[in-house]
């Protein structure tokens, strides 16, 4: 009670100078409605009391806008801030907040973890949902707060705008061009089928079952492409990572180049796991593109390393996102599919005589 009754408020500075409340609320949130003099007059009489400004989250409730964004992603902070197309994504949605001159707030659902509560407190005008699930406990706390919402690569919501490319043409681009090469020994390497943390080989099933939306679709895409060319889907081999590392990108290489026959071409859904398939080359002492064709996806990071990959414009895409949340006229429910590019480096080439 007794910091109830010590604590300063605008009242309390209003009371002290003999003016009203909402011209001591004006000092702080429209000081073009007061003079110069008078408004530096109550900031001076704050200071002295103590008062470091309106609660920013009272101020949201009376304005009716937090001037915040959320990011919802399933990763950790860490991971945001060091894979190559979630920086370029989350810069594209910096430089939209920070032209309104909005904030963003992350909210991150690591694998493992689904955390409604935190999408349920969160003082936002709207939600960007970056690669969630199918079914996440976050995005059904995201419709319930019935704010702006537009979703990034997935999953697809008929009711809210949607930012991406068309996985399933882009996944079908990266494996004709090693069929094209006359490569028929086919093997895939792919991370963020399911959320249950499992390495392993995927069988038809258990990729047709994946609760990510965008890779069951890049998956479908290289399916379609080797079916089209005459290949049993059935029989090129797919093992699948719980995390999107490097290491995990080597173990994979190593799994996929110990089978006999073994494997002419590796196709990977992201561009790290790539680069870990090309360490387990180089353990193996295998000449790329000689002996072992590799394409990544996203184009993040591939350049330096000469790696052939599908090329994301990452940067617009998190800038039409934050865009589209910030439009004063709110969207109407539409896709915006950004195209795509098969960039051919140093890491394909045509398939071994021997093949």
């Amino acid at each position: 009670m007794t910091e109830r009754r010590n604590r300063v408020t605008l009242q309390t500075i209003a009371d002290r100078m003999g003016v009203s409340r909402a011209t001591v609320s004006y000092a702080f949130s429209r000081p073009d409605q007061l003079s110069e003099e008078l408004r530096r007059r109550i900031l001076d009489v704050a200071r002295e009391l103590g008062y470091a400004g309106p609660n920013p989250a009272a101020r949201s409730l009376r304005l009716g806008r937090a001037r915040a964004l959320g990011l919802i992603f399933t990763e950790t902070l860490p991971y945001a801030f060091a894979d190559p197309y979630a920086i370029g994504f989350l810069q594209g949605l910096a430089a939209a907040a920070e032209e309104a001159e909005v904030g963003l707030l992350i909210l991150p659902q690591p694998r493992g973890v689904e955390r409604a509560d935190i999408v349920g407190d969160a003082v936002v005008d709207g939600f960007c949902v970056y690669s969630l699930p199918d079914g996440h406990a976050a995005l059904k706390a995201v419709l319930a707060r019935r704010l702006p919402t537009v979703v990034v690569d997935e999953p697809y919501l008929p009711d809210h705008p949607f930012v991406g490319v068309d996985e399933v043409a882009a996944g079908s681009d990266a494996a004709r061009h090693v069929l094209e090469l006359g490569h028929r020994r086919l093997a895939v390497a792919v991370v963020g089928l399911h959320h249950d943390g499992r390495s392993g080989w995927a069988d038809v099933a258990r990729q047709e079952g994946a609760v990510f939306e965008a890779m069951r679709k890049r998956v479908g895409g290289y399916r379609a492409a080797c079916e089209a060319a005459g290949l049993a889907w059935g029989e090129v081999p797919v093992y699948e990572l719980a995390r999107n590392t490097r290491g995990g990108g080597r173990e994979a290489g190593h799994k996929l180049l110990a089978l006999d026959p073994r494997p002419t071409a590796i196709l990977c859904n992201t561009d790290i796991l790539a680069l870990g398939v090309l360490d387990a080359a180089a353990d193996l002492g295998l000449e790329v593109p000689g002996e072992l064709s590799v394409v990544g996806f996203s184009d993040s990071g591939a350049e330096e390393a000469g790696l052939t990959s599908i090329h994301q414009p990452k940067h617009q895409i998190g800038e039409t996102a934050g865009r589209l949340l910030l439009s004063k006229t709110p969207p109407k429910p539409r896709s915006v599919i950004f195209p795509h590019r098969l960039v051919v480096r140093r890491t394909t080439g045509p398939a071994p005589r021997t093949a």
